[in-house]
């Protein structure tokens, strides 16, 4: 059976890590597939969630565009950037890095906690990740988005029938983008 999981275009276990750091453009393929997930809680209450992590993808992913092999690792990227005297990427991968891990500390949360509904998850996470850089006026939209949350096992369910399988690859998928984010914390 086919899960979530094998129709991503760029799993974030297959992001290449060398020496120079991570794959620029791998690592933006696997948080667009990310994003694309988020479709699954199936509520248009995380669309302004998507559309800002989009809008910073599309930022570093310009950077990239303009010299892919002085761009090719984000590290090299935040580097560069700051060699020109800019910080667009830079600050799109900051808030990329954020939103990232507010994601990633949520299903971490559902993971290891497997009586907890999705609300729960995604509100703790929020209250330990993005609550402190918003203001009262963003404050109420994400508190919205939170509520919208499916049933945990309805979220379950669209990543896949063989919850075995689905548990194997969440679990892969999730420790694999919580190194990219460690990895990360030490650039932006």
């Amino acid at each position: 059976m086919t899960t979530y999981f094998d129709t991503l275009n760029k799993n974030y276990t297959q992001v290449t890590v060398t020496d120079d750091g991570i794959n620029t453009a791998e690592f933006l393929t696997a948080t667009e597939d990310l994003i694309k997930m988020l479709d699954l809680l199936g509520s248009s209450a995380f669309k302004p969630v998507q559309s800002d992590m989009s809008g910073n993808v599309k930022k570093i992913r310009d950077r990239y565009n303009t010299d892919n092999g002085k761009n090719s690792t984000l590290q090299k990227l935040v580097s560069s950037e700051k060699a020109d005297g800019k910080n667009t990427a830079t600050e799109g991968l900051l808030w990329l890095t954020r939103g990232l891990d507010f994601c990633a500390k949520a299903l971490r949360r559902s993971v290891t906690n497997a009586d907890e509904e999705l609300t729960v998850s995604f509100t703790k996470s929020y209250e330990e990740t993005l609550k402190q850089y918003h203001s009262f006026v963003v404050r109420p939209i994400f508190t919205v988005a939170m509520k919208a949350c499916p049933y945990r096992k309805d979220f379950y369910a669209k990543l896949g029938t063989d919850t075995a399988r689905v548990s194997t690859q969440l679990s892969e998928w999730l420790g694999a983008l919580e190194g990219h984010l460690g990895a990360l914390s030490k650039v932006v």
